[in-house]
Protein backbone atom coordinates (compact mmCIF):
# COMPACT_ATOMS: atom_id res chain seq x y z
CA UNK A 1 0.00 0.00 0.00
CA UNK A 2 2.28 2.91 -1.21
CA UNK A 3 1.62 6.59 -0.18
CA UNK A 4 3.26 9.50 -2.04
CA UNK A 5 1.34 12.58 -0.67
CA UNK A 6 2.71 16.11 -2.07
CA UNK A 7 4.32 18.07 0.33
CA UNK A 8 1.71 20.80 0.02
CA UNK A 9 -1.67 19.99 1.17
CA UNK A 10 -4.37 20.50 -1.77
CA UNK A 11 -6.60 23.74 -1.06
CA UNK A 12 -9.76 21.67 -0.36
CA UNK A 13 -7.83 20.27 2.54
CA UNK A 14 -7.27 23.22 3.96
CA UNK A 15 -9.54 25.48 6.20
CA UNK A 16 -11.58 28.22 5.11
CA UNK A 17 -9.65 31.47 4.79
CA UNK A 18 -6.09 29.94 3.93
CA UNK A 19 -5.10 31.72 0.72
CA UNK A 20 -1.15 32.63 -0.10
CA UNK A 21 1.25 31.21 2.13
CA UNK A 22 4.47 30.01 2.60
CA UNK A 23 6.15 26.60 4.03
CA UNK A 24 8.17 26.72 6.63
CA UNK A 25 10.79 24.08 8.52
CA UNK A 26 10.66 23.63 12.46
CA UNK A 27 14.49 22.63 12.40
CA UNK A 28 14.85 26.20 11.35
CA UNK A 29 13.04 27.85 13.98
CA UNK A 30 14.31 26.56 16.86
CA UNK A 31 16.38 28.27 18.79
CA UNK A 32 15.89 31.92 16.92
CA UNK A 33 15.47 34.68 18.53
CA UNK A 34 12.19 35.99 19.99
CA UNK A 35 11.49 39.45 19.74
CA UNK A 36 9.04 41.95 21.65
CA UNK A 37 8.26 44.47 18.97
CA UNK A 38 12.03 45.10 17.96
CA UNK A 39 15.06 43.24 17.68
CA UNK A 40 16.82 44.56 20.57
CA UNK A 41 13.41 43.44 22.78
CA UNK A 42 14.43 39.97 23.30
CA UNK A 43 12.47 37.61 24.86
CA UNK A 44 14.63 34.50 24.52
CA UNK A 45 15.25 32.03 22.07
CA UNK A 46 12.18 29.47 20.57
CA UNK A 47 12.65 26.20 22.49
CA UNK A 48 9.62 24.55 21.12
CA UNK A 49 6.46 24.86 19.44
CA UNK A 50 3.01 23.70 20.75
CA UNK A 51 -0.07 22.57 18.24
CA UNK A 52 -3.52 21.74 18.78
CA UNK A 53 -4.43 18.51 17.42
CA UNK A 54 -7.09 19.31 14.76
CA UNK A 55 -8.71 17.97 11.43
CA UNK A 56 -7.04 17.51 9.05
CA UNK A 57 -4.42 19.10 10.57
CA UNK A 58 -2.94 20.56 14.12
CA UNK A 59 -2.52 24.16 14.38
CA UNK A 60 -0.02 26.03 16.40
CA UNK A 61 -1.57 27.53 19.66
CA UNK A 62 1.88 29.24 20.94
CA UNK A 63 5.60 29.36 21.31
CA UNK A 64 7.03 27.94 23.78
CA UNK A 65 10.51 29.58 25.58
CA UNK A 66 12.42 27.58 28.24
CA UNK A 67 15.10 30.13 30.09
CA UNK A 68 17.07 27.39 32.28
CA UNK A 69 18.87 28.00 35.41
CA UNK A 70 15.87 27.83 37.09
CA UNK A 71 13.92 30.68 35.31
CA UNK A 72 10.14 29.96 34.54
CA UNK A 73 9.19 28.70 31.26
CA UNK A 74 6.78 31.37 28.88
CA UNK A 75 4.14 30.39 26.90
CA UNK A 76 3.03 32.81 23.58
CA UNK A 77 0.05 32.71 22.60
CA UNK A 78 0.22 32.36 18.45
CA UNK A 79 -2.37 35.02 18.25
CA UNK A 80 0.08 37.38 19.86
CA UNK A 81 2.88 36.47 16.91
CA UNK A 82 3.60 38.98 14.25
CA UNK A 83 5.70 37.87 11.74
CA UNK A 84 8.37 35.15 11.30
CA UNK A 85 11.52 36.62 9.81
CA UNK A 86 14.65 35.31 8.96
CA UNK A 87 16.76 36.80 12.23
CA UNK A 88 14.05 36.06 14.59
CA UNK A 89 10.32 35.84 15.34
CA UNK A 90 8.04 39.31 16.60
CA UNK A 91 5.40 39.15 19.10
CA UNK A 92 3.57 41.81 20.39
CA UNK A 93 5.08 42.58 24.11
CA UNK A 94 3.58 40.91 27.44
CA UNK A 95 0.06 42.20 28.09
CA UNK A 96 1.03 42.54 31.68
CA UNK A 97 4.36 42.52 33.18
CA UNK A 98 7.64 42.06 31.61
CA UNK A 99 7.22 38.21 31.18
CA UNK A 100 4.55 35.60 29.37
CA UNK A 101 3.03 33.49 31.66
CA UNK A 102 4.24 30.29 32.42
CA UNK A 103 3.57 27.15 29.72
CA UNK A 104 0.50 25.39 31.44
CA UNK A 105 -0.87 22.18 29.07
CA UNK A 106 -4.04 21.15 28.07
CA UNK A 107 -5.85 18.14 26.45
CA UNK A 108 -5.36 17.54 22.77
CA UNK A 109 -1.80 19.43 22.46
CA UNK A 110 1.78 18.54 21.13
CA UNK A 111 5.02 19.83 21.50
CA UNK A 112 7.30 19.88 18.15
CA UNK A 113 10.24 18.97 19.50
CA UNK A 114 9.55 16.83 22.59
CA UNK A 115 6.84 14.82 21.05
CA UNK A 116 7.55 14.49 17.61
CA UNK A 117 10.85 15.01 16.32
CA UNK A 118 13.47 11.68 16.77
CA UNK A 119 10.73 9.84 17.23
CA UNK A 120 9.84 6.60 15.09
CA UNK A 121 7.33 6.08 12.12
CA UNK A 122 5.34 3.52 10.86
CA UNK A 123 6.60 3.62 6.74
CA UNK A 124 3.64 2.24 5.01
CA UNK A 125 5.93 2.80 1.43
CA UNK A 126 8.87 0.90 2.91
CA UNK A 127 7.32 -1.05 5.53
CA UNK A 128 10.35 -0.25 8.11
CA UNK A 129 10.68 2.27 10.30
CA UNK A 130 11.59 5.88 10.08
CA UNK A 131 12.81 8.45 12.41
CA UNK A 132 11.31 11.81 12.04
CA UNK A 133 13.91 14.70 11.61
CA UNK A 134 11.54 17.52 11.04
CA UNK A 135 8.49 19.08 10.15
CA UNK A 136 7.00 20.85 7.44
CA UNK A 137 4.57 24.18 8.17
CA UNK A 138 2.26 26.04 6.43
CA UNK A 139 2.11 29.46 7.28
CA UNK A 140 -1.28 31.15 5.64
CA UNK A 141 -3.11 34.22 6.76
CA UNK A 142 -1.40 34.49 10.11
CA UNK A 143 -2.28 30.91 10.77
CA UNK A 144 0.81 27.93 11.22
CA UNK A 145 -0.80 24.03 10.72
CA UNK A 146 1.39 20.99 10.76
CA UNK A 147 1.48 19.24 7.17
CA UNK A 148 4.27 16.78 7.29
CA UNK A 149 7.23 15.00 8.54
CA UNK A 150 10.01 14.92 6.82
CA UNK A 151 12.39 11.55 7.55
CA UNK A 152 15.07 12.26 5.22
CA UNK A 153 18.87 13.34 5.84
CA UNK A 154 17.99 16.82 5.04
CA UNK A 155 15.84 17.40 7.92
CA UNK A 156 18.55 16.41 10.38
CA UNK A 157 21.10 18.68 8.65
CA UNK A 158 18.41 21.66 8.83
CA UNK A 159 19.00 20.86 12.87
CA UNK A 160 22.46 21.94 12.80
CA UNK A 161 21.96 24.71 10.44
CA UNK A 162 23.57 22.89 7.92
CA UNK A 163 20.37 23.08 5.25
CA UNK A 164 22.94 24.44 2.43
CA UNK A 165 24.31 20.65 2.35
CA UNK A 166 20.83 19.11 1.38
CA UNK A 167 22.61 15.94 0.03
CA UNK A 168 19.28 13.97 -1.19
CA UNK A 169 15.46 14.32 -1.81
CA UNK A 170 13.25 15.42 0.98
CA UNK A 171 11.30 12.30 2.11
CA UNK A 172 7.48 13.98 3.49
CA UNK A 173 4.76 11.88 4.49
CA UNK A 174 1.87 13.81 4.95
CA UNK A 175 0.31 14.47 8.42
CA UNK A 176 -2.43 12.22 7.54
CA UNK A 177 -0.65 9.34 7.53
CA UNK A 178 1.37 9.77 10.54
CA UNK A 179 -0.31 10.88 13.37
CA UNK A 180 -0.04 9.86 17.46
CA UNK A 181 -2.25 6.78 17.91
CA UNK A 182 -4.38 8.83 20.62
CA UNK A 183 -3.69 12.55 22.26
CA UNK A 184 -3.22 10.20 25.28
CA UNK A 185 -0.15 8.33 24.12
CA UNK A 186 1.35 12.08 22.37
CA UNK A 187 0.95 14.05 25.55
CA UNK A 188 -0.15 12.30 28.68
CA UNK A 189 2.34 8.59 28.50
CA UNK A 190 4.42 9.84 25.67
CA UNK A 191 4.99 6.30 24.94
CA UNK A 192 4.24 6.11 21.63
CA UNK A 193 6.20 8.20 18.92
CA UNK A 194 4.32 8.21 15.91
CA UNK A 195 2.38 5.57 13.75
CA UNK A 196 -0.46 5.31 11.11
CA UNK A 197 -4.17 5.93 12.22
CA UNK A 198 -5.78 3.20 13.68
CA UNK A 199 -7.86 2.24 10.43
CA UNK A 200 -4.52 2.42 8.18
CA UNK A 201 -3.26 -0.01 10.65
CA UNK A 202 -6.07 -2.54 10.32
CA UNK A 203 -5.70 -2.49 6.29
CA UNK A 204 -2.33 -3.29 6.47
CA UNK A 205 -1.29 -7.22 5.68
CA UNK A 206 -0.64 -8.76 9.24
CA UNK A 207 2.53 -9.90 8.18
CA UNK A 208 4.19 -6.22 7.08
CA UNK A 209 2.62 -5.45 10.95
CA UNK A 210 4.35 -7.91 12.17
CA UNK A 211 7.76 -7.22 10.22
CA UNK A 212 7.20 -3.60 11.96
CA UNK A 213 7.12 -4.63 15.28
CA UNK A 214 9.95 -6.53 15.00
CA UNK A 215 11.92 -3.58 14.68
CA UNK A 216 10.12 -1.52 17.32
CA UNK A 217 11.98 -0.82 20.55
CA UNK A 218 10.00 -2.01 23.46
CA UNK A 219 7.55 0.77 24.68
CA UNK A 220 7.02 1.60 20.98
CA UNK A 221 6.24 -1.94 20.02
CA UNK A 222 3.74 -2.08 23.08
CA UNK A 223 2.20 0.51 21.53
CA UNK A 224 1.58 0.18 18.31
CA UNK A 225 0.64 -3.79 18.99
CA UNK A 226 -2.13 -1.98 21.74
CA UNK A 227 -3.66 0.15 18.41
CA UNK A 228 -5.22 -3.12 16.77
CA UNK A 229 -8.38 -4.70 17.87
CA UNK A 230 -8.63 -7.96 19.06
CA UNK A 231 -8.72 -9.64 15.52
CA UNK A 232 -5.98 -7.58 13.88
CA UNK A 233 -3.45 -8.50 17.07
CA UNK A 234 -4.46 -12.18 16.81
CA UNK A 235 -3.37 -12.49 12.92
CA UNK A 236 0.03 -10.02 13.55
CA UNK A 237 0.85 -12.21 16.49
CA UNK A 238 0.76 -15.22 14.52
CA UNK A 239 3.20 -13.62 12.23
CA UNK A 240 5.58 -12.44 14.44
CA UNK A 241 8.64 -14.01 14.75
CA UNK A 242 8.66 -16.16 18.50
CA UNK A 243 11.05 -13.34 20.16
CA UNK A 244 8.53 -10.80 19.03
CA UNK A 245 5.62 -13.25 20.29
CA UNK A 246 7.36 -13.44 23.89
CA UNK A 247 7.38 -10.10 23.60
CA UNK A 248 4.04 -8.78 22.96
CA UNK A 249 2.79 -11.60 25.12
CA UNK A 250 4.70 -10.58 28.71
CA UNK A 251 2.96 -7.05 28.06
CA UNK A 252 -0.51 -7.56 27.52
CA UNK A 253 -3.10 -7.25 30.68
CA UNK A 254 -5.30 -10.44 31.18
CA UNK A 255 -8.47 -9.13 29.81
CA UNK A 256 -6.70 -8.11 26.86
CA UNK A 257 -4.95 -11.57 26.18
CA UNK A 258 -8.09 -13.31 26.49
CA UNK A 259 -9.92 -11.40 23.83
CA UNK A 260 -6.67 -11.99 21.74
CA UNK A 261 -6.41 -15.17 22.06
CA UNK A 262 -10.51 -15.59 21.44
CA UNK A 263 -9.61 -14.74 17.66
CA UNK A 264 -7.33 -18.08 17.25
CA UNK A 265 -7.82 -21.11 16.40
CA UNK A 266 -6.50 -24.31 18.55
CA UNK A 267 -4.22 -24.89 16.18
CA UNK A 268 -2.79 -21.63 16.12
CA UNK A 269 -3.27 -21.24 19.98
CA UNK A 270 -0.84 -24.48 20.41
CA UNK A 271 1.54 -22.53 17.80
CA UNK A 272 1.78 -19.32 19.54
CA UNK A 273 2.15 -21.66 23.42
CA UNK A 274 5.09 -23.53 22.06
CA UNK A 275 7.60 -20.89 21.68
CA UNK A 276 6.16 -19.10 25.07
CA UNK A 277 8.06 -19.88 28.49
CA UNK A 278 6.15 -22.30 30.65
CA UNK A 279 4.87 -20.52 33.32
CA UNK A 280 3.03 -17.66 30.49
CA UNK A 281 1.74 -21.21 28.80
CA UNK A 282 -0.08 -21.91 32.40
CA UNK A 283 -1.77 -19.11 32.47
CA UNK A 284 -3.18 -18.09 29.58
CA UNK A 285 -4.36 -21.82 28.48
CA UNK A 286 -6.50 -20.78 31.60
CA UNK A 287 -8.03 -17.97 29.91
CA UNK A 288 -9.50 -20.56 27.41
CA UNK A 289 -12.83 -22.43 27.31
CA UNK A 290 -12.13 -26.04 28.75
CA UNK A 291 -12.52 -27.81 25.66
CA UNK A 292 -9.95 -25.48 24.15
CA UNK A 293 -7.47 -25.97 26.61
CA UNK A 294 -7.88 -29.74 26.48
CA UNK A 295 -7.43 -29.67 22.81
CA UNK A 296 -4.43 -27.36 23.42
CA UNK A 297 -2.76 -29.51 25.62
CA UNK A 298 -3.38 -32.54 23.78
CA UNK A 299 -1.52 -31.14 20.80
CA UNK A 300 1.45 -29.34 23.56
CA UNK A 301 1.46 -32.66 25.33
CA UNK A 302 3.21 -33.66 21.57
CA UNK A 303 0.13 -36.30 21.14
CA UNK A 304 -0.65 -37.23 17.70
CA UNK A 305 -3.15 -34.60 17.22
CA UNK A 306 -6.55 -36.11 16.18
CA UNK A 307 -8.69 -34.12 13.52
CA UNK A 308 -11.42 -33.34 16.28
CA UNK A 309 -8.61 -31.12 18.28
CA UNK A 310 -7.96 -29.15 14.99
CA UNK A 311 -11.38 -28.66 13.75
CA UNK A 312 -13.75 -25.32 14.33
CA UNK A 313 -17.15 -24.99 13.70
CA UNK A 314 -17.09 -21.84 11.64
CA UNK A 315 -18.08 -23.06 8.75
CA UNK A 316 -20.95 -22.40 5.84
CA UNK A 317 -23.89 -25.00 5.31
CA UNK A 318 -26.98 -24.89 3.47
CA UNK A 319 -29.70 -27.51 2.15
CA UNK A 320 -29.79 -28.49 -0.80
CA UNK A 321 -32.65 -26.50 -1.89
CA UNK A 322 -31.67 -23.15 -1.27
CA UNK A 323 -31.29 -20.53 -4.61
CA UNK A 324 -27.64 -19.51 -5.20
CA UNK A 325 -29.37 -15.47 -5.18
CA UNK A 326 -30.79 -16.88 -2.04
CA UNK A 327 -26.86 -18.23 -0.43
CA UNK A 328 -25.27 -15.43 -1.96
CA UNK A 329 -27.64 -12.72 0.09
CA UNK A 330 -27.09 -14.74 3.19
CA UNK A 331 -23.61 -14.63 3.34
CA UNK A 332 -23.32 -11.26 2.21
CA UNK A 333 -25.56 -10.11 5.19
CA UNK A 334 -23.88 -12.74 7.23
CA UNK A 335 -20.95 -10.71 8.77
CA UNK A 336 -18.58 -13.63 8.72
CA UNK A 337 -15.25 -14.07 9.01
CA UNK A 338 -13.37 -13.97 5.34
CA UNK A 339 -11.52 -16.64 6.55
CA UNK A 340 -14.84 -19.16 6.77
CA UNK A 341 -15.65 -18.53 2.72
CA UNK A 342 -13.55 -20.76 0.92
CA UNK A 343 -16.43 -23.38 0.25
CA UNK A 344 -19.96 -24.34 1.62
CA UNK A 345 -21.18 -27.63 2.12
CA UNK A 346 -24.32 -28.97 1.06
CA UNK A 347 -26.32 -31.12 4.38
CA UNK A 348 -29.33 -32.86 4.59
CA UNK A 349 -31.02 -33.50 7.70
CA UNK A 350 -29.02 -33.98 10.93
CA UNK A 351 -26.01 -32.07 8.91
CA UNK A 352 -25.33 -35.14 6.60
CA UNK A 353 -22.84 -33.95 4.50
CA UNK A 354 -24.19 -34.16 0.98
CA UNK A 355 -21.84 -32.30 -1.53
CA UNK A 356 -19.69 -29.29 -1.58
CA UNK A 357 -19.80 -26.26 -3.44
CA UNK A 358 -16.55 -23.97 -4.38
CA UNK A 359 -17.36 -20.19 -3.59
CA UNK A 360 -16.19 -18.93 -6.76
CA UNK A 361 -18.24 -21.54 -8.95
CA UNK A 362 -21.12 -20.30 -6.34
CA UNK A 363 -20.54 -16.37 -7.35
CA UNK A 364 -20.38 -17.72 -11.04
CA UNK A 365 -23.79 -19.96 -11.15
CA UNK A 366 -27.06 -18.65 -12.27
CA UNK A 367 -29.04 -17.23 -9.56
CA UNK A 368 -32.31 -19.62 -10.25
CA UNK A 369 -30.15 -22.66 -9.82
CA UNK A 370 -30.14 -24.45 -6.21
CA UNK A 371 -27.04 -25.43 -4.29
CA UNK A 372 -27.48 -29.17 -4.92
CA UNK A 373 -27.79 -28.79 -8.64
CA UNK A 374 -24.13 -27.19 -8.55
CA UNK A 375 -22.47 -29.32 -5.35
CA UNK A 376 -19.47 -31.53 -5.81
CA UNK A 377 -20.55 -35.18 -4.90
CA UNK A 378 -19.18 -37.36 -2.94
CA UNK A 379 -17.02 -34.95 -0.51
CA UNK A 380 -13.39 -35.46 0.35
CA UNK A 381 -13.09 -35.48 4.36
CA UNK A 382 -11.10 -36.15 7.00
CA UNK A 383 -12.44 -38.76 9.96
CA UNK A 384 -12.55 -37.25 13.60
CA UNK A 385 -9.73 -39.99 14.48
CA UNK A 386 -7.25 -39.08 12.29
CA UNK A 387 -4.11 -37.87 13.02
CA UNK A 388 -2.53 -34.41 12.32
CA UNK A 389 -0.31 -36.24 10.15
CA UNK A 390 -3.45 -38.15 7.93
CA UNK A 391 -5.08 -34.54 7.14
CA UNK A 392 -1.75 -33.13 5.97
CA UNK A 393 -1.54 -35.87 3.63
CA UNK A 394 -5.14 -35.39 2.44
CA UNK A 395 -4.29 -31.93 1.57
CA UNK A 396 -0.86 -32.47 -0.13
CA UNK A 397 -2.98 -34.59 -2.47
CA UNK A 398 -6.10 -32.32 -2.87
CA UNK A 399 -4.82 -28.82 -2.62
CA UNK A 400 -8.33 -27.91 -0.44
CA UNK A 401 -7.99 -24.60 1.55
CA UNK A 402 -10.46 -25.88 3.77
CA UNK A 403 -11.07 -29.98 5.11
CA UNK A 404 -14.00 -31.32 6.44
CA UNK A 405 -14.66 -33.68 9.16
CA UNK A 406 -17.32 -36.35 9.44
CA UNK A 407 -18.17 -38.91 12.00
CA UNK A 408 -18.88 -42.38 10.11
CA UNK A 409 -22.51 -41.78 9.46
CA UNK A 410 -21.13 -38.58 6.77
CA UNK A 411 -22.39 -35.92 9.57
CA UNK A 412 -20.50 -33.03 9.16
CA UNK A 413 -18.63 -32.26 12.58
CA UNK A 414 -16.45 -29.53 11.99
CA UNK A 415 -13.90 -28.01 9.49
CA UNK A 416 -9.75 -27.81 9.13
CA UNK A 417 -8.21 -25.13 7.39
CA UNK A 418 -5.26 -26.16 5.68
CA UNK A 419 -3.09 -22.35 7.08
CA UNK A 420 -3.71 -23.93 10.73
CA UNK A 421 -2.26 -27.51 9.50
CA UNK A 422 0.93 -26.10 7.93
CA UNK A 423 1.50 -23.67 10.49
CA UNK A 424 1.43 -26.70 13.37
CA UNK A 425 3.25 -28.77 11.06
CA UNK A 426 6.18 -26.19 11.04
CA UNK A 427 6.16 -25.03 14.54
CA UNK A 428 6.57 -29.14 15.52
CA UNK A 429 9.45 -28.84 12.90
CA UNK A 430 10.91 -25.52 15.12
CA UNK A 431 10.81 -27.86 18.18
Amino acid sequence: MAIAPPPTPRAADLPPGIGGHRLLFFAELVKRPVCAGKITDRLGKLTDMVFALKEPYPEAVGIYLEHGWGKPTEFIPWERVLRIEDDGLFVMPPPEGERYPPFRDQAGWIFLDKHLMGRTILDMDGRRTEVVNDAQLLEAKGRLLLTAVDTSFNGFLRRWGLARLRWIKDDFISWKYVQPLSVEDAVTTDKVSLSVTRRQLKELPSEDLADALEQLTGTEQEALFSALDSEKAAETLMEAEPRAQRQLIATLRKERAGQILSEMTVPQLATLFSVLPHDDTVELLELLPPESQRRVRAILAQQEAKARDLMHSDFLAFSPEERVDEVLHSIRTSGRDPEALSYLYVVGEGRSLHGVVDLRELVLAPDHQTVGEIMTSPVVSAEADDTQEDVAQIFAKYHYRMLPVADPEDHILGIIRQSDILKGLAGQAKD
